[in-house]
């Protein structure tokens, strides 16, 4: 496709826009303090129960209360891999400040390429609404946001991306959206949509 031929382009977000630094040192040395005996080998089996866990009910973070139950489960997986009995709510804020994201190399590049072509960006994934946060800082800055929990279903579903087509004021026809999975994809067909794959900056390439 070339630029002509659309209005707007959606990206999703992690894997394709952004990356999470490791976590696990933060992890480990917060569950610590809080009397958890705990290596970093033990967190890291834990954290990736916990994310297996995230990815099925992600969807789930609709709003303030329901973010906070999702992320207390997700601190319950960990706690319970570690066979700690520890209250998860007591360790949600450190399990967030654990949780920091960067852009992925060269993708910001990317996002100030397609905005200077004068395309509309939204970024849309399969995420619950504290999205928005993680990405204040990484110079998103005008980008619109939606998710899966705002839509309240996940991707390949098609409601994240009409949603996103919605706020954007952009028909179906003459949006391109870019990730790096089957559900990014199939979704996107089914929104009418056209497709591209990760990586963003290749994508962003072939358009010209």
């Amino acid at each position: 496709m070339r630029p002509a031929d659309l209005d707007a382009v959606t990206i999703d977000a992690y894997g394709t826009l952004v990356q999470l630094a490791d976590p696990v040192p933060a992890l480990t040395g917060g569950l610590r303090d809080l009397g958890v005996e705990c290596d970093a080998a033990a967190v890291q089996r834990a954290f990736a129960k916990e994310v297996a866990y995230y990815r099925e009910h992600s969807h789930e973070g609709r709003d303030d209360a329901t973010l906070y139950e999702l992320r207390r489960d997700c601190v319950a997986v960990i706690l319970d891999d570690l066979g700690s009995g520890l209250d998860p709510g007591s360790f949600v804020e450190g399990f967030v400040e654990a949780m920091r994201f960067e852009l992925l190399p060269r993708a910001g590049e990317a996002v100030e390429r397609l905005r200077r072509l004068g395309l509309e960006l939204a970024v849309v994934s399969n995420w619950d609404v504290g999205l928005r946060e993680h990405l204040q800082g990484l110079g998103l800055d005008g980008v619109t946001v939606v998710t899966s929990a705002e839509a309240g279903a996940p991707k390949p579903d098609p409601a994240v991306f009409l949603l996103a087509l919605d706020q954007l004021g952009v028909r179906p026809e003459r949006a391109l959206h870019v990730g790096d999975s089957d559900a990014d994809e199939d979704g996107a067909w089914a929104a009418g949509m056209q497709f591209a794959p990760a990586p963003l900056e290749r994508a962003v390439e072939e358009l010209g």
